[in-house]
């Protein structure tokens, strides 16, 4: 790494104002787990405010010497949103990590930024509620992350996005200004929702420091499935038939294409007791209960009437906890990423009755281009939220404008998109000006000089910055 100094006052100044616990220096930043990036902590100083107008006023400091802040939280983010560099300030938010209140008559609960999806689960669940949103790394990723991430996960088709759990939140800005926008009710029509702007925002505006997040009742206890079909189309199908099954509410609806399932299971030393071929589809359907009958009874007795139909090649229910908990090993775990590093990851979005015919042409478009290409699909059936993964025997690290329109080709016009839920960060850049357009690029960078005029907040991330 290339050393950039600072602002030779910069570095006290914040020392001053954080105190010893506040800050840290390149020695104990390389001691901290960087997360799905090593480039997540590729800068010199590591701010840990302890308080909301610590938050503000470490912001201010920064502007005020010209040095870029990079907002993080559990550092899960896969787009590159968290990367930091020589001469740039790390901004965690890993101190505010209380929960504040929790409502349950409102079923609302107010929110630090650092506190971790699982810690929010765990303390509304005693009353019955979940935070209506489910993601892989709930055990690190923080709310004020997913919020500035607009994260969705295995949930969103039930209860949306970030966007729509969150009644209100709280945000230092660049100015040393805190703006809030804290409402706790789902009608406020009080001017311009100011907070939306900052939902999905990556850090680029300025930093959430208080959620207001509106809860769900607590499911069920939920029963899981694997279903095998021939393609996506089948797929869909079999998932409307188990949300058309009386007594059933559909938990989730996970799908993985079949060398995923095969290489995954491979590396986690799972046998499961059927047969994925490569170019299947394995999806585990997960239900709950909504009347007396026993949820798997009913799933299986849909599972059986599509078995019957020839909408699936074969499906697998757990005999017990155990099984069912390696069905979501393999769906959780990225075995493609170790085995044959430097693929290209994709994250996009489709109409859902179009996810057939949609995986069909890329698989031709991809291996008409080069045959020894392969693509692997995780994804959540229920919203048309896909994970593409074009991996070989080589890093494909360097074709990625030669594979990545193979992907994106057809999406804007059937109405998906090329990022679903996560972010653009510094991957997805040039994608989104091809895909926005100047009109809504400039709209950006209009609306990111009034937050930002000094260009500190996140610098580089979403927007390219014009020279």
């Amino acid at each position: 790494m290339t050393d950039r100094p600072y602002p030779p006052a910069f570095e006290p100044a914040l020392r001053e104002l954080l105190g010893p616990e506040g800050v840290r220096g390149a020695e104990q930043i390389a001691l901290l787990d960087a997360g799905v990036a090593s480039g997540n902590l590729g800068a010199g100083l590591f701010a840990r405010p302890g308080t909301v107008p610590e938050v503000a006023a470490t912001l201010q400091l920064a502007a005020r010497h010209g040095v870029g802040v990079v907002p993080q939280g559990g550092r899960t983010g896969l787009a590159g949103a968290a990367l930091a560099g020589p001469g740039e300030l790390i901004l965690s938010l890993d101190r505010l990590n209380r929960i504040e209140s929790i409502d349950a008559d409102s079923r609302v609960a107010v929110v630090q930024a650092g506190v971790s999806l699982e810690a929010l689960d765990r303390a509304v669940a005693a009353y019955g509620l979940s935070a209506g949103i489910d993601l892989g790394a709930r055990g690190s990723a923080t709310v004020g992350g997913m919020v500035a991430s607009n994260a969705g996960g295995i949930d969103a088709f039930r209860y949306g996005t970030m966007r729509e759990r969150v009644l209100g939140l709280e945000a230092a800005l660049p100015s040393g200004a805190v703006l809030d926008m804290l409402a706790r009710v789902r009608k406020d029509n009080s001017g311009l929702a100011l907070r939306q702007l900052f939902i999905g925002s990556e850090g680029t505006l300025g930093v959430v420091t208080r959620i207001a997040i509106q809860l769900v009742r607590a499911l069920p206890p939920r029963h899981a499935a694997l279903a095998i079909t021939a393609d996506a189309t089948r797929a869909v199908r079999v998932m409307r038939a188990i949300e058309n099954q009386p007594g059933l509410s559909l938990a989730a609806a996970e799908v993985m294409s079949g060398n995923h399932v095969a290489l995954t299971a491979a590396s986690l030393g799972i046998r499961l007791p059927v047969d994925v071929a490569a170019g299947n589809l394995a999806t585990i359907f997960s239900v709950s209960a909504t009347g007396p009958s026993a949820a798997p009874d009913l799933l299986s007795d849909a599972l059986t009437a599509a078995l019957e139909a020839d909408l699936m090649i074969d499906c697998l229910c757990p005999k017990n906890a155990a099984e069912e908990r390696d069905l979501w090993r393999i769906r959780e775990d990225w075995a493609v990423d170790r085995q044959r590093p430097g693929g290209l990851w994709f994250d996009v979005s489709v109409p859902i009755g179009g996810l057939g015919s949609y995986l069909v042409a890329v698989q031709q478009r991809v291996r008409a281009l080069d045959p020894a290409l392969d693509v692997f699909v995780v994804g959540h059936l229920a919203d048309g939220n896909l994970h593409v993964t074009v991996n070989s025997d080589v890093p494909l690290t360097t074709r990625y404008e030669e594979i990545a329109p193979l992907i994106y080709e057809g999406l804007k016009e059937s109405g998906g998109s090329f990022s679903a839920e996560h972010g653009i960060g510094l991957e997805k850049r040039r994608s989104l000006e091809k895909w926005a357009g100047p009109v809504q690029i400039d709209l950006m960078r209009s609306i990111k000089a009034v937050f930002d005029p000094r260009g500190i907040m996140n610098p580089g991330k979403v927007l390219f910055v014009p020279t």
